[in-house]
């Protein structure tokens, strides 16, 4: 299989950028040359070039894809959407992650080329182009299953070489789960339940989700016979280990099946709490690492329409618009990893545009360790595996970026221990504090960003949780029952949202973004002044995503 670097040059013809830019870069230059050869472009500097085409001519549309939307915010120095990415943590030299740029708070330190905001569909009004479909129409959609038939249809191509990831009922979570989580067809796969990430993953903004991990088949067993004590104590140890915790609570645990003393007390019994521990247990041999998945660790990840119900209640629907897959191929030390991001840091020093490892079918490899993957809707609404360029986007957040734990984000935001295992349920969360926070997280961030999206034109949200005068309502947000009550959209919103989305998948305009915007954004940079620092020294924050559950239960 052929391994491909996407990203690199600034092409002709289709390319929106000309060739004063391209200057700076020597491939760009090599590649345009060969480009050269070719016959004419079918499009002209100047034609509205629709995404497709840069796919299907393979030219590259945006270089700078891991620059997401968000990060074109029109902040007026004081609005920080910026934090909850951008984070250092020089307080802990024991940190894998250590990309430390929380003073990217402060300054852009983005390319020329990153300069221009490519993601247009940022500035597209909605509005007449969903207004003549009928809720039923949209409705009928968001409950079609689309993930078995993709599922099937994999199994089926004797071509493919990537991931095939079948978990039954998955489009019916309350059918393809057990109460703790469990995949009822015995795949392996353990949903949890998380608080989601501010603010692109509250469902008032657009979508729900789901996240699933599945560790290696040595995790799940003893004497190679699965062993559900086993699978329960290797998980709980997962996320004792990442989160850098000393012990934690479990589901009841019998440590006879084990065969180890598992809490400390110098007996075996039955356990509802683990310590900290050398090793992982069962056939696992793999020690511990601090805030580290160990290797083969996999990520399911679906991201779907906003359902409603006949009265109005919103939940997880069973259409998907992605399927985001990332699997830890190579385990890597503290030590490997700070080589990676000295790496990282040396190329952008260099003025080198980012590099994304194209591996086919498999997805691309994120260069930490993690091969990612991403299937996507068709224009019939059919999901398929994402174009190159479409892929390169996963890096923006799942590269190096400060905050991430193991370069994800939603296992260091499960519910901590036992409460935990289960199916995504928003409303058995509240609003809890990050560490070393008092006030709950979602209030925070409502405060610091000035909305109740990082762009702050969710009208919703602010005649919901906002007073007059533009701040946020504190009494109001704290008395809210649960998260589901705080971050879920009303139906009207709901199908709205659901409507516009369903507009970029019959323009698979994916390349010039995801987010399901109803109008034209108007706090939103179409170009930057990296002269101007984007937010004040006083509107900066530190921050970690990991959330205080225990000194916070409600």
């Amino acid at each position: 299989m052929k391994y491909h670097v996407l990203g690199l040059a600034v092409l002709t013809g289709l390319a929106l950028t000309g060739c004063e830019e391209s200057q700076h870069y020597n491939q760009a230059a090599e590649l345009m040359a060969s480009q050269a050869a070719h016959s004419a472009a079918p499009y002209k500097p100047g034609d509205d070039i629709p995404a497709t085409a840069y796919m299907e001519h393979d030219e590259v549309y945006n270089p700078e894809s891991v620059i997401p939307p968000q990060c074109y915010t029109k902040t007026d120095g004081v609005n920080n959407p910026c934090y909850a990415c951008h984070q250092s943590y020089q307080g802990e030299p024991e940190r894998p992650n250590a990309m430390r740029d929380g003073h990217l708070q402060g300054v852009y330190e983005f390319s020329d080329l990153g300069l221009k905001n490519h993601w247009k569909n940022l500035f597209v009004d909605r509005t007449d182009l969903i207004a003549g479909v009928p809720d039923k129409e949209i409705i009928d959609w968001i409950n079609e299953d689309n993930y078995t038939p993709f599922i099937e249809k994999l199994k089926q191509d004797k071509q493919w070489r990537g991931e095939i990831t079948p978990l039954e009922n998955l489009a019916y979570p309350e059918k393809a789960f057990d109460e703790m989580g469990f995949a009822k067809d015995g795949s392996g796969w353990v949903a949890f339940n998380y608080k989601p990430f501010p603010s692109t993953f509250w469902p008032t903004n657009g979508s729900t989700g789901d996240v699933m991990i599945r560790l290696p088949e040595a995790f799940r067993s003893k004497g190679d016979v699965y062993n559900r004590d086993v699978y329960l104590a290797n998980l709980s140890l997962v996320e004792l280990t990442l989160k850098g915790l000393d012990k934690i609570s479990t589901p009841t645990i019998s440590e006879q099946r084990i065969g180890l003393d598992l809490n400390g007390d110098n007996q075996l019994t039955e356990i509802s709490e683990i310590t900290r521990q050398s090793h992982y247990v069962g056939d696992a041999k793999d020690a511990l690492a601090h805030m580290l998945y160990p290797e083969e660790t996999e990520f399911l990840h679906t991201v779907r329409y906003i359902g409603v119900d006949k009265h109005g209640g919103i939940y997880n629907a069973p259409r998907m618009k992605e399927v985001r897959y990332m699997k830890k191929h190579k385990f890597k030390t503290r030590q490997s990893l700070n080589s990676s991001y000295y790496r990282e840091a040396k190329e952008k020093e260099f003025e080198n545009l980012p590099q994304t490892l194209y591996l086919g079918d498999r997805g691309i490899n994120n260069t930490f360790g993690w091969t990612i993957n991403g299937y996507i809707e068709d224009k019939q609404g059919n999901l398929r595996p994402q174009h190159k360029q479409e892929l390169a986007f996963c890096n923006g957040c799942h590269k190096t970026i400060g905050s991430t734990y193991d370069q994800t984000f939603s296992f260091a935001r499960k519910v901590e221990g036992a409460r935990g295992w289960g199916y995504i349920n928003l409303k058995a969360m509240k609003d809890v504090p990050n560490k070393g926070e008092t006030l709950g997280e979602f209030l925070t961030y409502m405060n610091r960003v000035g909305g109740g999206d990082e762009f702050r034109q969710n009208r919703e949200m602010l005649q919901k949780w906002f007073k007059a005068d533009g701040t946020v309502d504190k009494e109001k947000v704290e008395s809210a029952d649960n998260l589901y009550e705080l971050i879920t959209p009303s139906k009207e919103r709901a199908l709205a949202l659901n409507k516009a989305y369903k507009t970029i998948v019959e323009e698979q305009s994916y390349l010039f973004g995801r987010d399901a915007t109803l109008v034209e954004a108007s706090n939103v940079l179409q170009q930057v002044d990296d002269s101007q620092a984007p937010l004040k020294k006083e509107n900066q924050h530190q921050w970690d995503m990991q959330l205080d559950w225990v000194n916070n239960i409600r």
